[in-house]
């Protein structure tokens, strides 16, 4: 199996639907951009939010087994993907990548 590479590439704040949605937290994410992780077997890294693993597992478990090419050349590297996790009010996108 190949080790994946998960960086933290940008997170955007919606202020106005937290504002009208959500109610307030006061530490709601710890995910910094630029920050990576290794995950090793297809398995979730050490320290990488929860939430945000279950909206990349199966393409990093994918990618860890050789496989990649999703959605019929959707990215420009094959062996990659680009995922958002699923807080609707401060996404983070995230950059996965096979190492070779």
């Amino acid at each position: 199996m190949r080790k994946v590479k998960i960086t933290a590439v940008r997170q955007t704040v919606y202020r106005d639907l937290m504002a009208e949605y959500e109610n307030p937290i006061e530490h709601a994410c710890d995910v910094c951009q630029g920050q990576t992780w290794i995950s090793v077997g297809g398995r979730c890294p050490e320290g990488l939010c929860e939430s945000a693993w279950e909206s990349m597992r199966r393409f990093v478990e994918a990618l860890a087994r050789g496989e990649g090419n999703f959605f019929d050349g959707w990215m420009r590297n094959p062996l990659s993907a680009m995922i958002s996790c699923n807080d609707g009010f401060r996404p983070v996108s995230f950059y996965i990548e096979a190492i070779p």
